[in-house]
């Protein structure tokens, strides 16, 4: 039973980490490195049930929070740095704006 459960979780593991490489967006990426890692802590759990290890599963728990605190941390970076590209990019356009202005009238 353990066993099938393990081979169902590589699977989706190879399908997630299909689409973090023929992602289309940073977006689709981040979400498809996210459900890695989040399909890495479930076979963890079902390795550690396989091996007869019950300890396991506080590397999962552990795992599992480095994952969901880099998740977070990536997608604030990139937050942080698109708000940094929209504000430039407006303060660019409204000077050229302004200097195009004055110089018609």
């Amino acid at each position: 039973m353990f066993a099938a459960a393990a081979a169902g979780v590589i699977v989706s593991m190879a399908l997630a980490l299909i689409r973090a490489l023929a992602g289309p967006t940073l977006w689709d990426r981040v979400l498809a490195v996210n459900t890695f890692g989040t399909k890495t802590v479930l076979l963890i759990a079902v390795l550690g049930f396989l091996a007869g290890r019950p300890e396991f599963l506080d590397l999962a728990l552990v795992y599992a929070l480095i994952n969901f605190v880099a998740t977070i941390g990536v997608l604030r970076f990139f937050e942080a740095e698109a708000v940094r590209v929209r504000s430039g990019a407006s303060a660019g356009g409204a000077a050229t704006r302004e200097a195009g202005a004055g110089g018609d009238a």
